[in-house]
C-alpha cells in the first residue's frame, strides 16, 4: 500500500481510538482473525481468541459507562492512558514499520493523534452533561 494511504489509515485508526479505545482494536482483531487482512507481529496477538474476548468485555464496560452522566467523565479520566496506547498500537500496526525508528515514530504519531482526540472529547463531555442536565450524555456517546 502507498505510504500516504498507510499514513491516513493510521491517523484514522488512532483518531477512532481517541474516542473509544476498544472498538477499533476489536474490529482490527476480528478482521485479522477472519483473515480479511494480516497483522504483523507483535500486533497479530489482537487476532487471538483470548484478546478478542478481553477486548469485547472491555468494550461492553466502556459503552455502558459512557452512557451514564458523571460516570462517563470518570471513564474519560481512566481512559486517558488506554486511548493513547490503543491509538499508538493501531497506528503502528497500520503503518507496518520495518525499522525501529519508523516503528517508534508510528507509535508516537498514533499516541499524539489519539490523545488529541481524547482530550477534546474529555473536555467537551462535562460541558454536555451540565448543559443538558445529563440527558445529552447518551446522545453524544452514541454519535461518537
Amino acid at each position: 500500500m502507498e505510504s500516504s494511504a498507510l499514513l491516513l489509515t493510521g491517523i484514522g485508526l488512532a483518531s477512532a481510538a481517541g474516542l473509544n479505545a476498544y472498538i477499533p482494536m476489536l474490529i482490527a482483531g476480528l478482521l485479522a482473525h477472519f483473515e480479511v487482512f494480516t497483522l504483523a507481529p507483535p500486533y497479530d496477538v489482537l487476532a487471538s481468541t483470548p484478546a478478542l474476548v478481553i477486548l469485547a468485555v472491555l468494550l461492553a464496560v466502556e459503552v455502558l459507562a459512557d452512557k451514564i452522566p458523571a460516570v462517563d467523565s470518570i471513564n474519560d479520566v481512566v481512559q486517558t492512558l488506554m486511548r493513547p496506547a490503543s491509538g499508538a498500537v493501531l497506528f503502528a500496526a497500520a503503518f507496518g514499520a520495518d525499522s525501529t525508528w519508523t516503528q517508534a515514530a508510528a507509535l508516537i504519531a498514533g499516541m499524539v493523534t489519539a490523545v488529541t482526540v481524547h482530550g477534546a472529547k474529555a473536555a467537551a463531555r462535562p460541558v454536555v452533561n451540565v448543559s443538558t442536565g445529563g440527558v445529552g450524555a447518551p446522545v453524544v456517546s452514541t454519535v461518537e
